[in-house]
């Protein structure tokens, strides 16, 4: 069966990196009907926060994505615990004592010779007596011993990855204050897990080389791996510095929907284009790794307003209605006021400004050329009720009584009644206008 997993470390709230990871790993095991996990990567204890492990769960069910397993690392310490004895029995973990001040000194002789700074491995020259004497100055730290041959896998976006892991660093699995970092941790709970895909940005393909001789030296099967490209700003620009602005709750604040953030993510840096998707499943049933390349994919949260607006605007009134309710729109006029505004909004707080243009009136905006107009066009007002025949009736009885027509016949009425030179069809707009001045 199809295991994925998104495991988001809750030292901060979701961004749109985080999503495309999250959405992905989703869509897959949706797709396969199979198991898709929720996993806090908090074995980080001073950063993880339950505000933001709350935040986390509370985007995603926001945008509909669902799991169906809720794990915690902080809950698996002694798993990790017991992996690493056995690690450490078969001689692929190792302690090592160097501090920071004494591994830059090595990196930069190994570079002044021309060599790749790569930990030199001389932890593994010391002798027990060694040993204790340096944890009498500081305690030890540990990392794994690579098998320094190639790694290879075939990846479901990049394709052949061949690493060679005589380049890499034995990475550290424990710090010396006993904590497990992500390498390792992530390693064990996808292993015990059962994870059969892992999908995740591309800045992790050597990440992945070392999890996977990992993986094999704890007598597991790798799962399929598949990196995609991380996102740029919309000229190329790293959005590292942006992210902050870039989180799923500001863009939710500011109106956006979550089917037009999924479907942007859904297709964004693939072959295909950018279409507006109304349900998770028709997402799920479109996508496809194989149509995402390696390049970096610029993200434009411009781009996410066009795909909002085309979505609220589609809205049935069935789906508004308790939005509507909620501002004070009175039942017998919800759907006339949703069908004369709907096709002027963008998110759906608009409606906010539209139900107040309507309930409390506007401010007419008359030119001084108008004025006489004007007063003569409130004159020939029909009184209300209004219906959508009222505007023409109207605008014929004011062009045969003042000789005007085309754009200064209506814009100096949309204006004198709404205070704007734009907006909804004043054909429907005006029969739900609750206040009209019947003179200036």
């Amino acid at each position: 069966m199809t295991t994925t997993r998104f495991a988001p470390s809750p030292t901060g709230y979701l961004h749109v990196g985080n999503l495309r990871t999250a959405l992905f790993n989703y869509l897959i095991a949706r797709k396969a009907g199979g198991t898709f996990i929720l996993r806090l990567d908090d074995t980080d204890r001073e950063r993880s926060k339950q505000e933001y492990a709350d935040g986390i769960m509370e985007d995603l069910e926001w945008l509909g994505l669902t799991w169906d397993r809720l794990e915690r690392q902080s809950d698996r310490l002694d798993r990790y615990e017991t992996c690493a004895a056995e690690l450490r029995q078969k001689g692929r973990l190792y302690e090592v004592f160097e501090t920071p001040v004494e591994l830059d000194l090595k990196r930069k002789k190994q570079l002044n010779m021309g060599k790749p700074p790569v930990y030199d491995r001389a932890a593994l020259k010391l002798t027990d007596a060694e040993k204790d004497a340096k944890r009498l100055e500081q305690p030890g730290y540990w990392r794994f011993l690579l098998d320094q041959e190639r790694t290879e896998w075939h990846d479901g976006i990049l394709g052949q990855i061949s690493i060679d892991a005589a380049s890499v660093s034995d990475p550290v699995l424990i710090r010396a204050d006993g904590q497990v970092l992500y390498t390792f941790a992530s390693v064990v709970d996808d292993v015990d897990m059962g994870v059969t895909y892992i999908v995740r940005g591309s800045d992790h393909v050597t990440n992945t080389a070392t999890q996977i001789q990992i993986i094999e030296a704890l007598g597991a099967t790798p799962p399929d791996f598949a990196h995609h490209s991380l996102l740029t700003g919309a000229q190329g620009e790293g959005l590292s510095k942006r992210l902050g602005t870039l989180s799923l709750r500001d863009l939710r604040a500011q109106g956006v929907e979550p089917m037009a953030l999924l479907s942007l993510m859904a297709r964004l840096g693939s072959s295909q284009p950018v279409e507006l998707f109304h349900s998770l499943d028709e997402i799920a049933e479109n996508f496809s790794l194989d149509q995402f390349g390696a390049a970096p994919t610029k993200f434009d949260p411009d781009d996410l307003f066009p795909l909002t607006q085309k979505y609220v605007q589609s809205l049935p009134l069935s789906a508004v209605t308790e939005r509507l309710t909620a501002l004070g729109v009175p039942e017998e006029l919800a759907g006339p006021f949703w069908n004369a505004v709907k096709d002027n909004i963008t998110v759906l707080s608009d409606l906010d400004g539209w139900w107040r243009l309507v309930s409390e009136g506007a401010e007419p905006v008359v030119a001084p050329e108008d004025e006489e107009f004007v007063a003569t066009a409130l004159s020939l007002l029909p009184p209300a009720p209004h219906d959508e025949t009222t505007w023409s009736t109207w605008t014929g009885a004011v062009k045969t009584a003042t000789g005007r027509k085309g754009r200064g016949l209506f814009m100096p009425l949309r204006k004198a009644l709404t205070g704007m030179d734009h907006g909804p069809e004043m054909a429907t707009l005006l029969p739900v206008l609750q206040k009209i001045p019947s003179s200036l």
